[in-house]
C-alpha cells in the first residue's frame, strides 16, 4: 500500500503547482460585427517582444478563457485575436478581472494566382467525338490547319490531300458545324491560317441528317473545325506575294470569315511555282457518290499519250502557269436554315517532257514500244453550285444546283518508234445537275423523303494526228496527211424514289420505291484526210453511232439497329433492269432484261468504350455501260485501238471484310486492322493484239473471274516522354485474273506488299523534326510464263524546323527516292528544299526565302509493274529555283 501512495502523492503535488502556476486568467468573447460569436478562432496571450506564451481557441458561442502563467511579465500583455475571413484586432492586457470582447470586421483575402502548366497533348472523348487541341500540335513554322492536322495522331493525309482516321476517309470536313465545301476540303486545310482554330474534332458515326440521328445508322467519319472566339468576330486573310528565280511569281490573296451566321473562304491565287491549283478542288469523294446514284457516268475516251504523270508529288515535276478564283459563302438565314454559293475559276497553261520504254513478256515473244513525247495542255475549269439546306429535327429540305464547263486544249509533238508526229487534242465538257431531297415527320413520328438527282452532260472529243501515222495499218500503206478521231457521248440521267422510314424504340425500318433513265448516244469517227485534202474515213468498222437506254424500277427495304452496343443495317435492294442498244452501221440492235437482287449487311460490334469490330458482307450485280458495246473501233491513243465484239458486261461481286479498330485517346494511342475479299465473275474479257507499232483490244464472250484478298493494318502513338507521334502500316493484296494477249491465255497472280513508318518530334522547343518511309513491293507470276517480275520501292521524306527566335525561324526538308526491278539498273533520286522566314511582329507581316530542289535534279525516271507489263518512263521535271515571299496577316 505504501507503494501506491508515492504516486499518488506525487500526481497530487504536480497538480498543486500546476493550479499555482496559472493562478490568473483573461476570459473574453469574439463575435462579428452583427454580434454573433465566432468559433474556433484563434486567441494568442504575447508577453514583451511579441512572444507568444499563451494560446487558446473560442468555443462555439465564441467565448474563450486564457490563463496567464504565474512567471510571465504582467507589464506589456497583449491579446491577439484571428480567424480566417476576419481582420487581426489586439488589445492590451490592463487588468485581469474585466473581460476582453473583441467584434471582428471582414476582410477579403487576395490569394496569390497559381499557375498549372502542363505540356502534354490531352484529347478529349465525348460519344463519338474525339477533340484534338490544335496548340498541343501545332509550332511557330505551321502556316496553315493542314499542316497540323497531318501530325495528329490517328490522322493521316495523302499526298492528294485526302484525310484518313485510323485509315477510314472522312466524309467531310465542317467549319464552326457548317458545311460549306462538301467534300472539297482542301479549300479549308491549305487557306485556314492554324492560328484561328481551336480544335479538330473526330466525329465516328456521323450522321448529318438531325431528324435520322439515332435513328438511321452510319458508319461515316467526319471533321469539324471549332474557331478561337476572336476569328469569329472579325474578317481573317492570310495574304502573300512572291517573286523569284527564274522567272518566279506567286500569290495568295484571301479573305476568310467564321462567324455563326456567315462563314466564307474567298481567294485569288497564281503561280508558276509547282503548285497545282486544281489539288484545291478535287472532290475526294465523288466516286462514292456516283455509286449512291447508280450512276455510272462517261468518261473522257481520247488521251495524247501513254505515260501519265510520274509517281512524285505534284510540286516536284509539275511545270504550270496557274491562276484560280475560289469563291465559297455560307450564310444561316435562321437557325437551321442555309444557304451556299460555291464558285470557282481555275486557268492553268502546263508542259510535259517525257520518254517511254514499254515491254510486253509473252510466252514466246516481247513486244517493245519506244515514245519520246513534248506535251503543253491549257485548261479552263469553272464550277457553279448553288445549294439550299434545311436541317431540322423534323424536317430537312437540301436542293443542290452544279454546273460545270471545262474546256482541255493539249498540243503534243511524238515520236514513236522513231517515227515523228504532231498531235492536237480539244476537250470540252459541260455539266448540269440538280439534287433534291425532303423529309418530313408525321406526329407518328415516322418520316416520309422525296428525292430527285438529274443530270445533263456532253463531251465533245477531237484529237488529230499529222502527219500521216502507220500508214500500213490506216491507209494500205499509202502516205496521207492527217489521222482524225473524234468521239461524244451526250449523256441524260436521272433517279428518283419515294420513301418512308418508321423509326421504334431499337429498330428504324426504312422503305423506298424509284426508277432511273439513261439515255445515251455515243458518236465516233476514224477518218483520214488525204495529201489531196479530201477525207474519208479509215475503213467501214471506225465510225460508231451506238444508241443507249437504260431503265430501271427498284424498291428496296432497309433496317437499322442504332444501338450502344451493337450497330446493325441491311439493306435489301431488288431491281428490274431493261437495257436497249442499236447501231444501224453493224446491224445491232439488243435488248435484255434483268432482275437482280443485290444485299448488303454491315455490324458494329462495341467491344470496349474506344473499341469496336465491323464486319460487313455485299453481293452486287453490276452490267457494263454503253463503252462495253461499240463495235466501232476506237483510236484512244495514238497506238491503243479499241472495239467490242461481245454481248454486254455483266459482273456479279461478292465482298466480304472484317475490321477491329482501338482508340486509347487518354494515351493517345490508335490501331486499326482490316481484311477483305473479293470475288468478280464476267461473262467476257478483254484480248489484245499487240505488234511493234499499234495495240487492238477486243472484248471477247469468255468467263472471267478475278479473286482479291487483302489485309491492312495501321498504328499511331503519341510517345509523351520525347513528345513524338509515331505511326506505321502494312498492307498485303493478291489478284489473280486472267488477260488473252495474241490469242494466249495468261493467268496471272500479283501480290503487292507495303509497309510505311512515321515519326512527328519535337526534339525541344527550338527543333522539330520529321520521318517519313515507305517500302512497296509488287510480285507478278504467270504459269504460262518461265519468269516472274518483281518492283521493289522505297521512299523517304525528312523535314527539320529550327525556331532560332521568337521572329526567325529555318527549316530543311528532302525526299529519296529508290526503286529496284528485275530487268533494269537501280534508280536513287534526292531531293531538298529550304527556307528562312523572319517575322516582323509589329506590323504581323513575315518575310520568307525559300529554295525548292536544291540539288538541280531535271530528270526523274520510273517503274511500273502490271501483270506482263514492265515500263519505264523518264521525265524532265523543274530544277533548282529561289523565291522571296511577304506574307502578311490582316
Amino acid at each position: 500500500m505504501s507503494r501506491l501512495n508515492k504516486p499518488i502523492g506525487a500526481f497530487i503535488f504536480c497538480m498543486l503547482c500546476y493550479g499555482f502556476a496559472f493562478s490568473q486568467s483573461i476570459r473574453g468573447t469574439v463575435t462579428d460585427s452583427l454580434g454573433k460569436g465566432i468559433s474556433y478562432a484563434g486567441v494568442n496571450l504575447k508577453g514583451g517582444g511579441s512572444l507568444i506564451i499563451g494560446y487558446t481557441t473560442t468555443n462555439d458561442k465564441g467565448a474563450f478563457t486564457l490563463s496567464i502563467p504565474t512567471d510571465a511579465d504582467k507589464n506589456n500583455l497583449q491579446v491577439e485575436v484571428s480567424c480566417v475571413g476576419f481582420k487581426k484586432a489586439i488589445k492590451p492586457v490592463g487588468s485581469f478581472t474585466m473581460p476582453y470582447n473583441f467584434k471582428m470586421s471582414h476582410a477579403v483575402s487576395q490569394l496569390q494566382t497559381v499557375v498549372v502548366k502542363d505540356n502534354k497533348p490531352r484529347l478529349r472523348a465525348h460519344g463519338d467525338t474525339l477533340d484534338y487541341k490544335v496548340s498541343d500540335f501545332s509550332n511557330p513554322q505551321d502556316r496553315v490547319i493542314g499542316d497540323v492536322i497531318k501530325k495528329l495522331p490517328g490522322i493521316t493525309v495523302d499526298k492528294d490531300g485526302k484525310i484518313s482516321y485510323n485509315g477510314k476517309g472522312i466524309s467531310n470536313l465542317y467549319i464552326g458545324g457548317d458545311n460549306l465545301l462538301d467534300d472539297k476540303y482542301n479549300i479549308a486545310t491549305s487557306s485556314i491560317p492554324n492560328g484561328v482554330v481551336d480544335k479538330v474534332q473526330v466525329m465516328e458515326n456521323h450522321q448529318p441528317i438531325k431528324m435520322l440521328k439515332d435513328k438511321v445508322v452510319s458508319e461515316d467519319v467526319a471533321l469539324n473545325l471549332t474557331m478561337k472566339k476572336d476569328a469569329k468576330l472579325q474578317l481573317v486573310g492570310q495574304e502573300t506575294l512572291g517573286a523569284g528565280l527564274p522567272d518566279k511569281y506567286y500569290a495568295d490573296i484571301n479573305a476568310m470569315a467564321f462567324k455563326d451566321k456567315y462563314k466564307a473562304i474567298n481567294y485569288l491565287k497564281v503561280n508558276n511555282t509547282n503548285y497545282d491549283l486544281a489539288g484545291d478542288i478535287i472532290s475526294h469523294n465523288y466516286s462514292s457518290y456516283l455509286a449512291r446514284l447508280d450512276y455510272d457516268k462517261p468518261g473522257t475516251v481520247l488521251s495524247l499519250g501513254t505515260a501519265g504523270d510520274p509517281d512524285l508529288p505534284r510540286n516536284r515535276y509539275l511545270f504550270n502557269q496557274a491562276g484560280i478564283i475560289n469563291l465559297n459563302n455560307l450564310v444561316n438565314v435562321k437557325k437551321d436554315v442555309q444557304l451556299r454559293a460555291n464558285l470557282s475559276y481555275l486557268h492553268d497553261t502546263q508542259k510535259q517532257i517525257y520518254t517511254k520504254f514499254s515491254e510486253f513478256y509473252l510466252p514466246n515473244d516481247t513486244i517493245r514500244y519506244a515514245e519520246a513525247q513534248n506535251n503543253r495542255r491549257r485548261p479552263d475549269y469553272l464550277h457553279t453550285q448553288l445549294g439550299l439546306n434545311i436541317n431540322k429535327d423534323k424536317y430537312y429540305l437540301t436542293d443542290n444546283f452544279i454546273a460545270d464547263y471545262t474546256k482541255n486544249t493539249g498540243y503534243s509533238a511524238l515520236v514513236a518508234n522513231g517515227t515523228p508526229v504532231n498531235q492536237v487534242f480539244k476537250d470540252n465538257i459541260m455539266d448540269l445537275s440538280n439534287e433534291f431531297n425532303y423529309m418530313n415527320t408525321f406526329k407518328s413520328n415516322n418520316i416520309i423523303e422525296l428525292y430527285s438527282y438529274v443530270n445533263r452532260s456532253i463531251e465533245p472529243e477531237v484529237r488529230t494526228i499529222d502527219p500521216g501515222l502507220n500508214p500500213d495499218i490506216f491507209n494500205n500503206n499509202v502516205a496521207y496527211k492527217q489521222l482524225t478521231q473524234t468521239v461524244d457521248v451526250p449523256t441524260w440521267f436521272t433517279n428518283n424514289y419515294l420513301g418512308y422510314k418508321i423509326p421504334g424504340s431499337n429498330i428504324t425500318q426504312s422503305y423506298k420505291a424509284g426508277f432511273s433513265l439513261q439515255s445515251q448516244t455515243l458518236r465516233s469517227n476514224l477518218s483520214l484526210t488525204q495529201l489531196n485534202n479530201s477525207t474519208n474515213l479509215v475503213s467501214d468498222s471506225a465510225v460508231n453511232n451506238l444508241d443507249w437506254s437504260k431503265r430501271k424500277v427498284y424498291a428496296e427495304a432497309g433496317y437499322d439497329i442504332p444501338g450502344n452496343i451493337w450497330k446493325l443495317s441491311i439493306s435489301l435492294p431488288l431491281s428490274y433492269m431493261n437495257i436497249s442498244y442499236s447501231d444501224g452501221n453493224y446491224n445491232l440492235n439488243k435488248s435484255l432484261d434483268r432482275l437482280y437482287f443485290n444485299p448488303r449487311v454491315s455490324i458494329k460490334y462495341q467491344s470496349g468504350i474506344e473499341n469496336f469490330f465491323a464486319l460487313g458482307y455485299n453481293f452486287r450485280n453490276d452490267i457494263g455501260s454503253i463503252q462495253d458495246v461499240y463495235n466501232g473501233f476506237i483510236l484512244k491513243n495514238y497506238r491503243s485501238l479499241y472495239a467490242n465484239n461481245a454481248d454486254l458486261t455483266e459482273r456479279k461481286t461478292q465482298t466480304a471484310n472484317l475490321g477491329f479498330n482501338f482508340r486509347k485517346a487518354i494515351t493517345l494511342f490508335f490501331f486499326g486492322v482490316n481484311a477483305a475479299y473479293t470475288h468478280q465473275n464476267a461473262n467476257n474479257i478483254a484480248s489484245s493484239i499487240i505488234t511493234n507499232n499499234i495495240q487492238q483490244r477486243i472484248v471477247l464472250p469468255y468467263d472471267n473471274n478475278i479473286d482479291t484478298w487483302s489485309g491492312t493494318a495501321t498504328i499511331s502513338k503519341y510517345a509523351f516522354a520525347i513528345r513524338t507521334t509515331f505511326s506505321g502500316g502494312l498492307s498485303i493484296q493478291t489478284t489473280k485474273l486472267n488477260q488473252i494477249q495474241n490469242n494466249i491465255v495468261l493467268p496471272y497472280n500479283t501480290v503487292s506488299k507495303a509497309a510505311n513508318i512515321g515519326a512527328e518530334t519535337k526534339v525541344s522547343s527550338k527543333v522539330n523534326f520529321s520521318y517519313r518511309a515507305g517500302y512497296d513491293q509488287t510480285v507478278s507470276k504467270s504459269s504460262a510464263v518461265a519468269t516472274s517480275s518483281k518492283f521493289e520501292r522505297l521512299i523517304q521524306q525528312g523535314s527539320v524546323s529550327y525556331i532560332a527566335t521568337d521572329n526567325l525561324y529555318f527549316s530543311l526538308s528532302g525526299d529519296h527516292y529508290y526503286t529496284h526491278q528485275q530487268q533494269s539498273n537501280d534508280l536513287k533520286y534526292m531531293f531538298a528544299d529550304a527556307s528562312v522566314r523572319y517575322k516582323l511582329k509589329k506590323v504581323k507581316a513575315d518575310v520568307e526565302l525559300s529554295a525548292q530542289n536544291l540539288f538541280n535534279t531535271t530528270t526523274y525516271s520510273a517503274l511500273y509493274l502490271s501483270a506482263n507489263t514492265f515500263t519505264q518512263s523518264s521525265y524532265t521535271i523543274p530544277g533548282r529555283f529561289m523565291l522571296a515571299k511577304l506574307t502578311f496577316t490582316l
